[in-house]
């Protein structure tokens, strides 16, 4: 085997092991959120645990980037199962399509107004550490 191939296997083999980690994440999350009767989704609780492990250092983000990576370069694939139901729901998409467009554009709007507003008191809480830190060093 030549080297490029080899590094084209371990590269499969990284993408595959982190995808199952984060597969083992979201496993174990929905185990829990179901039988502990939560309110909240297993994918929204492995979301928060993983982001959790994530800001402590109990998962490295180089154990899961190639993984998370490939998943969404791939995300298309995910929404085959929801475009199929959009056509064997033809009827109701006609009688209240506009409600239902309605409703998706609503929903995307406020979204994005979050992400929006949450990107930018991420920036400034950076920003008043930054300035902090350079205080405390300038001291």
């Amino acid at each position: 085997m030549t080297k490029k191939s080899i590094e084209s296997l371990t590269g499969v083999a990284r993408i595959v092991a982190q995808s199952a980690l984060l597969a083992a994440v979201w496993f174990v999350a929905d185990f829990a959120s179901r039988h502990l009767d939560l309110p909240i989704p297993g994918s929204v609780v492995g979301l928060g645990v993983l982001l959790v492990a994530l800001l402590t250092g109990g998962i490295r983000p180089r154990w899961v980037k190639a993984g998370a990576d490939w998943l969404l370069s791939e995300l298309l694939l995910f929404f085959v199962p929801a475009a199929v139901a959009v056509v064997q729901y033809g009827g109701l998409f006609k009688s209240d399509g506009w409600r239902l467009a309605l409703v998706v554009i609503c929903g995307t709007l406020t979204v994005l107004v979050a992400v929006a507003f949450t990107v930018d008191q991420a920036v400034r809480l950076e920003r008043r550490l930054a300035l902090r830190r350079a205080h405390v060093a300038a001291a």
